[in-house]
């Protein structure tokens, strides 16, 4: 793309667009107006992703009109009129221009034929994922760039079984886009959308669905009816989505002496009072433990700005709370389910626990030791969304519960993406639960650590900037390729899988397997005793991501083992990406 030619077309246009002047005016270096025009956003892991402002390379209503006509064409070229009939469902969050670039998707699906149904407030969304299927629309659109800065702002394509669009869909939608101009693309009035039916918005009854179907997943309901009210804890909307569905929901399953933060409790798309609104982060607890402090309570949890990550912290017994892990909560509520379910008569034979590949694998001695069976799929909740689907068209497995070390977790299936209103719901059920034993979720995670060995985990990852850092990561990966890792923190690597060769090599024999995976850009490495490593670069911005995993007899010994193999693979990982 000559970046040069498209600025001054976009300049030109701007000229009767005095909003899209505005941002044209901030483009004030040729360094700025190249990373704005020098190529165009794509459809990644999650769809569409990036800086808001102008440009093709930037979130702005034109390329969100774009994206939308892309969507609509793949719909009616798939689908045809039966799919334009059953509609998109359409959410939103609370970044900036959300709401904006909502209306923008829904009303250029409807100058395309497209029954659309639009949230009148912001949204989470695993609401979104829900009401796609609930209303069986043949897609959703949820407008959110999830934890990322508040310049950010993104498009998610969901598909008719509520989870996000398959790679061969998502490529498909970037073929349709592509061919269709960012100023040609009509939208319809809105009055006229609403007046003709093709736009509906979409009422509370829809919510109270959704609520029905998550409380039916509360595994000790009795219990929080009786002792929920003595569950104190803290609560973080960070400025999102989520206070409106957790709060609602814990207040319906007994759970009464929550106390919001609330100087996080409004929705805010600048997130002043956070660097990121990221639960992962523990400086955005900072608020929620000045107040747990105050109020005594022993449980803080955080949702991000659409509600489908979850933070947990918990008190230990020296006073201090520790901010749990993706992979310690991940697999906490793994143990929590198969145990109760266990307990109760309840656990299927056929159960099935789903996760990243580049999750903890204490997950599967938990799995195994209750006899259920655990898949790994890419990274990506969509993946796990389409074991969710197949175990509901075959039966052969029953899913009981999916997450990503990434703070998403998703039990039952009604939803089929990540969903951080039912897991906050989970965690107040299980601290609960256990308060009764005399136990806090602290204790607990101890008792798992002591029963199936120390799983300790890590994730780096290396943020560059625009086209050159894009591509010094994409020559990283080449040269790791070239020249296979085999040793790591002192231990052999015993199986190299390439994922985008979609290939399993074992290292001491020689032979080759497929992964049985999708084909992906990124690289795993196993070791004997249950170490593992992951590279793999984002799909929607330049950065490379290292996870690595350990297994020691004692914690120290775990840690150790996690620190020689993360300075090992820092340093390497380094040097390639200079």
């Amino acid at each position: 793309m000559d970046w040069k030619t498209e600025y001054s077309r976009w300049l030109k246009q701007a000229e009767n667009d005095p909003f899209l002047m505005e941002d044209m005016k901030k483009l004030d270096t040729d360094i700025k107006r190249e990373e704005a025009f020098y190529t165009e956003l794509e459809f990644g892991t999650a769809g569409l992703r990036g800086v808001i402002g102008a440009g093709t390379n930037r979130m702005n209503r034109y390329v969100v009109r774009r994206a939308s006509k892309g969507v609509a064409e793949m719909i009616l070229e798939t689908c045809g009129e039966e799919g334009a009939k059953r509609g998109v469902a359409i959410a939103y969050d609370s970044r900036n221009y959300s709401d904006v670039f909502a209306m923008e998707a829904a009303l250029t699906l409807c100058s395309n034929g497209i029954k659309c149904y639009l949230y009148s407030t912001l949204h989470s969304v695993p609401q979104l994922s829900f009401t796609v299927r609930h209303l069986n629309c043949i897609a959703g659109i949820v407008v959110t760039a999830s934890h990322n800065p508040p310049e950010y702002n993104g498009y998610k394509v969901y598909w008719e079984d509520g989870g996000q669009c398959a790679p061969d869909r998502a490529g498909k939608i970037l073929e349709c886009i592509r061919r269709f101009d960012y100023f040609g693309v009509e939208i319809m009035p809105t009055e006229l959308a609403l007046s003709s039916g093709m736009l509906t918005m979409i009422g509370k009854e829809v919510d109270e669905e959704y609520y029905k179907c998550t409380m039916s997943l509360l595994i000790h309901p009795d219990n929080l009816k009786e002792n929920g009210r003595l569950l104190n804890a803290v609560y973080s909307p960070l400025h999102g989505s989520g206070r409106v569905p957790v709060t609602e929901i814990l207040k319906r399953i007994g759970v009464t002496d929550i106390s919001v933060v609330k100087e996080q409790e409004e929705p805010d798309g600048n997130f002043p009072t956070v660097k990121a609104p990221n639960p992962e982060d523990k400086n955005a607890f900072t608020l929620a433990r000045a107040l747990a402090d105050k109020v005594g309570a022993n449980l803080m949890f955080a949702t991000d700005p659409d509600s489908d990550r979850l933070g947990v912290a918990v008190r230990k017994p020296d006073g201090d709370f520790k901010l749990l892990t993706g992979n310690q909560t991940g697999a906490l509520l793994t143990y929590y389910i198969l145990s109760s379910l266990k307990e109760q008569g309840r656990l299927p034979e056929n159960g099935l626990v789903v996760k990243s590949f580049v999750s903890t694998t204490l997950a599967d001695a938990i799995s195994n030791d209750f006899g259920v069976t655990i898949k790994d799929v890419l990274t990506g909740f969509r993946f796990i969304s389409e074991w969710i689907e197949h175990s509901v068209k075959t039966g052969e497995y029953t899913f009981l519960f999916g997450f990503e070390e990434s703070y998403g977790y998703l039990s039952g299936g009604f939803s089929r993406d990540k969903d951080a209103v039912c897991a906050s719901m989970l965690v107040c059920d299980a601290a609960a639960w256990y308060m009764r034993q005399g136990k806090t979720l602290y204790d607990v995670m101890e008792e798992i650590y002591r029963k199936y060995g120390f799983y300790m985990e890590k994730v780096k990852s290396y943020t560059l900037s625009g086209k050159e850092g894009m591509e010094k990561i994409a020559n990283a990966m080449a040269k790791l390729r070239e020249d296979p890792i085999r040793s790591i923190g002192g231990a052999p690597v015993e199986y190299y899988e390439d994922h985008k060769k979609q290939e399993k090599l074992c290292i001491p024999t020689g032979e080759t397997c497929p992964t049985g995976l999708p084909a992906a850009n990124a690289l795993r490495y196993l070791l004997p005793g249950g170490a593992w490593a992951v590279v793999r670069p984002s799909g929607t911005e330049p950065k490379l991501k290292l996870y690595i995993g350990s297994v020691g007899a004692t914690a120290e010994d775990g840690e150790e083992k996690l620190r020689l193999m993360m300075n090992e693979l820092d340093a390497l990982i380094s040097e390639l990406l200079k």
